[in-house]
């Protein structure tokens, strides 16, 4: 018996030991709250399938893709925390343009010339009534490559000192790409120089006098002809016959008689 008391208190002091090194360690251990979930990517936006179905803006994105710059974008636009705005000419803008020429650039002018056409940054377009106010403003092109931002009630205007147009439409604004059409090309000054050619004056528009008015049938019929209806000289010269030939008769009768 004397056994079997000692191993049942060997078994008693054995679970109050544990008992309380459990609770130790409930009470010393905080308990620790769900780390949150991480932000959700911004959604990938593939420039060359967006400006392949847009536009058309074939001609840009051939430049784009030839001189790799397209990389460059793809890579600001998905890959940093400032995103991209891309201001892109429609196909018309590169037909159109002929003095200057693009065929005379160097391939580093003509990448700083696309670079040019960018900011490196996500802008909307309700942004631009701000930064119209810090023009110039640096476009990816850096250095002297800037860009004038004016908002006229809504409408954005650009301007380069060879270049003055305006964003005509919205092909992508959704953080962090925003992709705005324009209607010209915008060529930087550090390229072209600042010898800019003025702009033509609209031609005057012709002056012709109007014609003089035909006379109507009304005014044919109430205006006198000189045929039918005889004039006051002639008239007086008419009654100073008559009254000489009166004259005449009277002194031959009195001769008579």
């Amino acid at each position: 018996m004397e056994k079997m008391a000692r191993i049942f208190m060997v078994i008693c002091a054995l679970v109050l030991f544990c008992s309380s090194s459990a609770y130790a360690q409930m009470v010393g251990s905080p308990s620790l709250s769900p780390s949150p979930a991480p932000a959700p990517a911004p959604p990938y936006v593939n420039l060359t399938d967006l400006l392949s179905v847009a536009g058309p803006f074939h001609t840009f994105l051939n430049y784009l893709v030839s001189t790799k710059v397209i990389e460059t974008f793809q890579h600001q636009a998905n890959d940093t925390e400032e995103g991209i705005t891309i201001f892109v000419p429609k196909d018309d803008a590169f037909k159109s343009l002929k003095k200057p020429s693009l065929s005379n650039l160097t391939e580093d002018q003509l990448k700083s010339l696309l670079l040019f056409h960018a900011l490196a940054h996500y802008y909307s377009l309700a942004d631009f009534k701000n930064l119209s106010q810090l023009s110039p403003v640096s476009t990816f092109a850096g250095g002297q490559y800037t860009l004038n931002f004016t908002d006229v009630s809504g409408t954005v205007h650009i301007g380069s000192g060879w270049t003055n147009t305006k964003v005509s439409s919205s092909v992508h604004s959704t953080d962090p790409v925003a992709v705005y059409q324009v209607d010209k090309v915008l060529l930087p000054e550090a390229i072209f120089g600042t010898d800019i050619p003025p702009t033509p004056a609209p031609a005057p528009a012709p002056d012709i006098s109007p014609a003089a008015d035909a006379p109507t049938a009304s005014d044919e019929a109430g205006s006198p002809r000189a045929s039918s209806t005889p004039s006051s000289s002639y008239r007086i010269i008419s009654l100073g016959v008559w009254s000489q030939m009166v004259l005449a008769i009277s002194g031959g009768l009195v001769l008579f008689l």
